[in-house]
């Protein structure tokens, strides 16, 4: 047993070598000696069994609005007191993300936008594996090519702007603007890196209301039309909250669903037996996905705050407490998933945590299983002897906080 003191939050990001390097190391030894750790550096408890962590996704009462957590939660309390500069939206648009905001205005939001989008994600396979086509169309004739980049990079952007209903003449702009905007998710940016995310959601913001206010005087047939709609039906959302929940499917599915396919892309090919037996089993990539989210999940953490004093894994936690349920930890917990650190498309075991849990799963899971499906079934398909440039190169991992995703993928088809 290490006499190292147990990591904390900042030791659990991609800033950290160590972690960056095998996350497991460190999420196993605090599993195995304090499943439900106090950091009082980052003034919050870190929770790493699986069944501790689905039982507080799972408890409906629990708060997710930082504002309610205690003064100690530094991290917590960040998301909501930090102020920057240069940011021209409305305080209404800023603060009716439903990501942070509990009950009863979360699920005022929430729920007709998740009717609304469900509804579109159910008959967009077609839309999906035209993106798909239409980036892997310029990479037939490559011999080499970075499979983040070229493909995992751009499905997402892709396919949610044609679901929202963006003009296929602003998509470049749309495309350089969501990547801005996903630096908003860097608690740790630099200076140039506030600054372009503060250019970036301010054009589109802009940019979405524009698109709103057309789509509210001629519809289309697009999740923006759709939501506009809803509203003239009485649906209780003002523009703010509609705006900004839009921008929120783009800057959270885009992220996190490139991270999903280039994951995917990645552990195929190292684990070649695998690949074959998707290649033998088609039927398999359902599975073979879930497998992915739970492996490599793109999404490190998520964050709840205690409601009332209670107990949590055997630990007392007090009102206002704030609990970071490690997501990454959980899915390799052994408890729940035996052989935990094997690659097996056909697992069966408990279900991943890749997507939070409760009222808060997250509300863009149909769109991405459906994007990451299509996606690696196409690859495979047009690239029958892909394989990595460079095998043996270990591999380089962005260092974008509580997220994981490579910072290239260099294959040879």
């Amino acid at each position: 047993m290490s006499d190292a003191p147990l990591p904390g939050v900042f030791q659990l990001t991609p800033l950290n070598p160590e972690f960056s390097d095998d996350p497991h190391a460190l999420l196993d030894r605090l599993r195995d000696a304090c499943p439900v750790h106090r950091d009082t550096q980052a003034g919050t408890f870190i929770l790493t069994r699986h069944g501790d962590v689905r039982g507080v996704l799972s408890d409906t009462t629990m708060w997710r609005s930082p504002e309610r957590a205690e003064e100690a939660a530094l991290i917590q309390r960040a998301l909501v007191e930090q102020r920057i500069e240069g940011m021209r939206m409305s305080e209404e648009e800023i603060r009716s993300g439903i990501l942070l905001m509990d009950e009863p205005d979360h699920m005022r939001i929430r729920e007709p936008f998740a009717k609304a989008l469900y509804k579109r994600v159910a008959r967009s396979k077609a839309t999906v594996q035209q993106v798909v086509d239409e980036w892997l169309a310029p990479l037939m004739d490559r011999p080499r090519f970075d499979a983040m980049a070229d493909f995992a990079l751009r499905v997402p952007i892709d396919v949610i702007a044609r679901i929202l209903g963006v003009d296929e003449s602003r998509l470049s702009e749309f495309r350089d603007w969501s990547e801005g905007a996903i630096l908003g998710l860097n608690p740790f940016r630099s200076e140039q890196e506030t600054a372009r995310f503060v250019d970036c959601a301010n054009k589109m913001s802009v940019y979405m209301g524009e698109l709103m206010a057309r789509r509210k005087a001629e519809p289309k047939d697009d999740l923006v039309s759709d939501m506009m709609r809803l509203q003239a039906e009485g649906a209780p959302l003002n523009n703010g909250e509609i705006s900004n929940n839009l921008q929120g499917l783009l800057i959270g599915g885009n992220l996190t669903t490139t991270d999903l396919i280039g994951n995917a892309i990645w552990l195929l090919l190292k684990h070649p037996s695998e690949l074959a037996r998707l290649r033998a089993d088609p039927a398999l990539i359902n599975s073979a996905v879930e497998e992915v989210l739970r492996y490599e999940s793109p999404v490190d953490i998520t964050g709840r705050i205690a409601p009332r004093d209670m107990d949590v894994g055997g630990c007392p936690i007090k009102q206002r407490q704030s609990l970071f349920m490690s997501l990454r930890g959980a899915n390799r917990d052994p408890q729940a998933f035996p052989d935990p650190h094997r690659f097996d498309i056909a697992r069966k075991d408990a279900p991943h945590v890749a997507f939070g849990g409760g009222l808060h799963l997250c509300i863009g899971a149909p769109l991405a299983r459906l994007e990451a499906q299509v996606a690696l079934t196409s690859f495979f398909a047009r690239f029958p002897n892909v394989r990595l440039a460079e095998p043996d190169a270990k591999p380089q991992w962005r260092k974008m906080p509580f997220f994981r995703g490579l910072e290239a993928l260099n294959v040879l088809a």
